[in-house]
């Protein structure tokens, strides 16, 4: 943990209220499916476009990182707007630290065993950052991630503990 970060932050988010969560979870039932099929229709025009405009593409490099860049803002947009919704694992252990804890152990353990998989040629290296978003850690709070990561042989990036706390492999340099 950096020391000019409150230490408030790293702590726990507070349990959030059933009578809240339960009508959240139900539009994330109706919502999430509409969601998946507008992202889906986004993408596709975004490919059928940048199908079309290949050959323009090819000539103009300016014109490929102008669509490149709308592609990320439209992407960037959308995503957002799925992170109100509120999954059955979380609504069945709101404010269980235990369920918590194994869920930053599982997620950080299948981050260690990427990061420590050897490389293999012609293959994409393995990944030397990640980021462990809220919604993994909410219940146990962003300390426990990190003594998690630290214990593993990661090191703490600067990170918005309200949204992910950001690692990186030591072990990499």
């Amino acid at each position: 943990m950096d020391v000019y970060e409150d230490p408030a932050t790293w702590k726990p988010e507070p349990v959030r209220p059933r009578r809240q969560l339960i009508p959240q979870f139900l539009a994330s039932v109706v919502f999430f499916p509409v969601f998946c099929g507008v992202f889906a229709a986004v993408f596709a025009v975004l490919l059928a476009i940048g199908l079309f405009t290949e050959a323009l593409a090819i000539v103009s490099d300016r014109y490929e990182r102008a669509f490149l860049r709308m592609m990320d803002q439209t992407a960037g947009r959308l995503l957002p707007l799925a992170s109100w919704c509120v999954t059955w694992p979380e609504l069945r252990h709101e404010g269980d630290t235990a369920f918590y804890r194994a869920r930053v152990d599982k997620v950080v353990g299948n981050w260690t065993k990427r990061a420590s998989a050897p490389a293999e040629p012609k293959k994409p290296k393995p990944p030397v950052e990640c980021e462990i978003p809220l919604r993994a850690y909410r219940g146990v709070g962003g300390g426990h991630v990190a003594e998690v990561a630290l214990a593993q042989g990661w090191e703490l990036r600067p990170s918005d503990v309200r949204r992910e706390v950001r690692l990186w492999w030591s072990a990499a340099s």
